[in-house]
């Protein structure tokens, strides 16, 4: 019974989409205030920045649908995959922060990595690395 559950379809696609909701969130707000998501990128330090947060808003709820829907999965996985190692190290430089933040960015950064390793997981699985056992 518990074999069943937890080989289940639908909890499959609930993992897919707890892996996917920060993404999900981040890109419909990003849309809801887009102004807001370009500051956030010239905060980054970033340029041009109106095209970087819509590329982003493109990348974060485009590469979702695609590991939500399965079409090109492991592509999906990989982008936002890439896209979190990219975004940790530009926004969660825990070593050049004041001391006062460190531990929240570190904790952060590291949070993200947790993402990264799910996201590589879903691309293994797809591309075959998983046979069964």
């Amino acid at each position: 019974m518990l074999h069943a559950a937890f080989t289940s379809p639908w909890l499959h696609w609930l993992a897919l989409l707890c892996l996917c909701a920060a993404y999900l969130q981040g890109g419909v707000d990003k849309v809801r205030d887009f102004g807001g998501a370009v500051a956030e990128v010239r905060q980054l330090g970033l340029a041009p920045a109106a095209p970087i947060a819509a590329a982003t808003i493109v990348l974060q709820l485009g590469a979702s649908a695609l590991v939500l829907t399965g079409w090109y999965r492991w592509l999906g996985a990989l982008a936002l995959a890439g896209f979190t190692v990219l975004a940790g190290f530009l926004a969660d430089r825990f070593w050049r922060g004041p001391r006062s933040q460190r531990q929240h960015k570190a904790n952060a950064f590291f949070e993200h990595w947790g993402l990264v390793g799910g996201l590589l997981l879903i691309a293994w699985i797809d591309l075959g690395g998983f046979h069964g056992g």
